[in-house]
Formats: structure tokens, C-alpha cells, sequence
């Protein structure tokens, strides 16, 4: 949105120009999945120093077993593809109306338009990251957190590229939940629970991948129930919150999966990479309790105050997002320089240290913020004109060249560019480098689709 004078509206702006009928709590929803992701990794996160000084990244919840039941509260990931749902349906639904029904630039447009704020931030966080990478390789010799820090602030990126094939599938998988409603929930549940079989009872391997896309497109699909109203009937929330929960407990008491709803270093089966369908009910579970929470939720934010923070938030998640982890081992740096020793985790002496650290994130991330925030701001709106014939498909190639980029950058991280590494992505080794490549083409691509504009024949006119 923006002002009379074409500049950026400001939160309290945006806040009083909110609809009545805008659901609020899919606001807070957002920002509420994000702010909990950053704290769970900047609270779960342990660096130590290995024997020859350099530092080793860890994860508190493996260092102490006992406390990986929280994550069935801290994992709220699966809120955010399900607020993703809703939204995309309502702006799928919005773009249609306004072209007049379904055309062929309906699909490039919603691309584009989607993928414009969302991409905005993460090519800036690659660029940035890209170059500083290959200045240390180039100029520098490799300190003790370099190689930890280069393969460590990527990790992130996955969420974005799951994201990107969410928003790429919402026309033909909205299409396939107006026809059957809660029995394409169903499909996707019963696709989960079939991999998992397929994979624990009869070992056949690599099929546990085929739930990346069963698991987050099911919540995703969720989140198109919740904008056609079906969550709120009479007794689905609390089905949804008690069913879910249980069902998660007894696959986890019944095996073989883990207590932890987040990876765990060296850990044989993950709840998360790839996803099960122990995730799945947990995100089932997750659904329901935030519809159960939607009343009271929507008499906090009819508070102007209120509602003004949320705004102002979620103008600046996304930007938080991405550089929440880099300004976490800015403070380990600052440590380093510093000769401030590394207690032994989840020891007295490092609990006394998480304030600090957690203080000192909190500040550098409000730095990265003000510096990057404007990359996150939306398009400006532009009326919907029909597309040549060929966008769609063009659309669809970027979309896939990108998300694929993002994943792979995900895993490969921004180290040893000039040296090749690569990682291994849908059986196929990927580098940094190529990964960039990929991302930027896809965008290039999306951008060239969602922008291609066709004369439209006025039919009076015709002979």
C-alpha cells in the first residue's frame, strides 16, 4: 500500500486503512510462526570450539534429550503454511474475479505477484552473502567461524523453497479443494501415511521424499478449508486440535518415530527432513488449536495498539527471517574477539549466557532489519490485462527453476564457492554457484511471464 504521494505507507497507515472484514489473526499468525521459529533456533542453538579452535555447531535439544518434547509447542512451522493456504486462496480467488474468470494470465500474474515480496528479501540475503562468502575465500584465511557460518545461515533458505512449490501449486490444488473439499485433505493425508508404510515396513528407498510434498502441501490445503469457513463449524476445532494431538502421540509412543518435531544432528529417522506424517498430525493438531484461540485472539487485536505492532511486523518477518541466524553468530564473533569463553552446553555457566547472547541477536537482527527492510516492501498494484498464451507455462518453468535454486542453496550453503562444493538435490549435485544461477533465471523468468501483457480484442468490435 501507499500513500497519495507514492511513498510506502506507514504501519499506523496501514492499520487504520484495515478492513473490517480482514481476518487479523492470520496476521498475527504469521508473525507469531516466525518470531517463534527465530527464538527456538536462537535459544536451541550451541556452538562450541572443537580441539584445533575452530567452531562446531550443535543443537541444545541433542545435548539434552529431555527437553525435546517442547518442540510439539516451538515447532508452529506447519502455522505458517497453513496462514500461507488461506492467503493464497483468498488472492488466487481475488485475481480471478478481477480478470474477469480464468484466463491465461491469471497464473503469471499470481506468480509474480506472489513470489515479488517473498523473493524481494532472499535474492538481497544471497547477494550479501554470495559476495561475503567469496571475499573471505578470496582475501581472507578462514577464521574459526567461517566454514560454521557459510553453511549454517543457509539452512533457512529450505522454508523458502517448500514455500515457492506451495505458491506454485495453489491454482491446480484450489481447483481440486473447491470439487472436494475436505476429501482432497484426505488424499494428500492418505499419500503421507502411504510413504511412511512404504518406507518403514517395506524399506523401499527414497520414496520418504515423496512427503515433502504430501505433509506441507496437506497443511497448505488446510489453510484453504480455513478461507471457505470449514474450520469454524460446530466441533471441528477441537476434532482437529484432540484428534491431531493424539494421533501424534501414538505414532510417536508406537514408533519409529522421534519425540523431537525438529531434526536432530546424527539422528536416523527426522520428523522433518523429510517430513512424517507424525508432523503432518502434528500441524492437524496445530490448526485446531489456533482456530480454538481465534476469538480471543480477534479481541486483542481489535485493539488499535495492538493491531498496529502486528502490521508493523509483519512489514519486517520475513527481513528478520533471513538474517536472524547471521546476526546470532555475529554475537558468537563479537565473543570470539572478545576471548569470552563457550561454557559446556545446557551447563549453569551457559544458561547464564543465553540472555546475552539472545540480547545481542535481538540487536543485530534490528540492525539487519533497518538496513534490508525496504526489500520486503510490496509490489505496487497494477490492474490485471491478459497475458500471451505462452506465459503460463513460462511462469510455471521460473517457478520451478527458483524454488529448486533456493532448496539447493539451502543445502550446500555459501561455502567453498570457488572450490566447487556441491550437495546432492533430487539426485542431482548442486553447487553454490548454480544454485544462485538458478534462482536468478527463475525470477528473471517469473518477472518476464507475470509482466507480459497482450492485446485484448474488444469483442463490439469485431466483425
Amino acid at each position: 500500500m501507499t500513500t497519495a504521494l507514492g511513498s510506502p505507507a506507514s504501519a499506523a497507515e496501514l492499520a487504520a486503512a484495515t478492513p473490517d472484514s480482514r481476518d487479523r489473526c492470520v496476521d498475527l499468525l504469521r508473525v507469531a510462526s516466525l518470531a517463534t521459529v527465530v527464538l527456538g533456533h536462537w535459544t536451541m542453538a550451541v556452538v562450541t570450539l572443537g580441539p584445533d579452535g575452530s567452531a562446531q555447531a550443535g543443537n541444545l535439544l541433542a545435548e539434552v534429550p529431555g527437553l525435546q518434547p517442547i518442540t510439539w509447542l516451538l515447532q508452529i512451522m506447519p502455522v505458517f503454511f497453513l496462514v500461507g493456504g488461506f492467503s493464497h486462496a483468498l488472492s488466487y480467488r481475488s485475481l480471478v474475479r478481477r480478470a474477469g474468470g480464468e484466463r491465461p494470465g491469471v497464473y503469471p500474474a499470481f506468480l509474480r505477484a506472489r513470489l515479488h515480496r517473498l523473493l524481494g528479501p532472499v535474492l538481497v540475503f544471497v547477494a550479501v552473502w554470495a559476495t561475503g562468502a567469496l571475499a573471505l575465500q578470496l582475501l581472507f584465511a578462514e577464521g574459526p567461524l567461517t566454514a560454521t557460518a557459510t553453511r549454517l545461515v543457509a539452512q533457512p533458505l529450505w522454508f523458502i523453497g517448500i514455500y515457492l512449490a506451495m505458491v506454485a501449486f495453489t491454482p491446480p490444488l484450489l481447483r481440486l479443494h473447491e470439487r472436494w473439499g475436505w476429501g482432497a485433505f484426505g488424499a494428500l493425508l492418505a499419500g503421507a501415511a502411504a510413504v511412511d508404510v512404504l518406507r518403514f515396513a517395506l524399506g523401499v528407498p527414497h520414496v520418504e521424499f515423496l512427503n515433502f510434498a504430501f505433509v506441507w502441501l496437506a497443511v497448505h490445503q488446510l489453510g484453504f478449508l480455513r478461507a471457505d469457513g470449514a474450520l469454524r463449524l460446530p466441533g471441528v476445532p477441537a476434532a482437529l486440535a484432540l484428534g491431531g494431538l493424539l494421533s501424534t502421540a501414538a505414532l510417536v509412543w508406537l514408533g519409529p518415530y522421534p519425540v523431537s518435531m525438529v531434526g536432530m544432528p546424527g539422528e536416523e529417522v527426522s520428523n522433518m527432513a523429510p517430513p512424517t506424517l507424525a508432523l503432518l498430525c502434528h500441524g492437524v493438531w496445530l490448526a485446531g488449536a489456533v482456530e480454538l484461540l481465534r476469538r480471543p485472539a480477534s479481541r486483542l487485536l481489535a485493539r488499535p495498539r495492538v493491531w498496529r505492532a502486528v502490521v508493523a511486523a509483519n512489514g519486517l518477518a520475513m527481513t528478520a527471517f533471513l538474517w536472524h541466524l547471521t546476526a546470532l553468530l555475529g554475537v558468537y564473533g563479537v565473543l570470539l574477539a572478545l576471548d569470552v569463553p563457550f561454557p559446556e552446553p545446557a551447563s549453569a555457566a551457559w544458561w547464564a549466557q543465553l540472555p546475552v547472547r539472545i540480547g545481542g541477536a535481538l540487536v543485530l537482527t534490528a540492525v539487519l532489519v533497518a538496513l534490508f527492510r525496504r526489500f520486503e516492501l510490496p509490489p505496487p498494484a497494477r490492474p490485471f490485462s491478459a497475458a500471451p498464451r505462452g506465459a503460463s507455462p513460462l511462469a510455471a518453468i521460473g517457478a520451478t527453476l527458483t524454488l529448486l535454486g533456493v532448496l539447493g542453496l539451502s543445502m550446500v550453503g555459501f561455502g567453498e564457492i570457488t572450490e566447487g562444493r556441491t550437495a546432492t538435490l533430487v539426485a542431482v549435485d548442486i553447487s553454490a554457484p548454480v544454485a544462485i544461477g538458478m534462482v536468478l533465471v527463475g525470477r528473471l523468468l517469473v518477472e518476464r511471464a507475470g509482466s507480459a501483457r497482450r492485446r485484448v480484442t474488444d469483442p463490439a468490435r469485431q466483425g
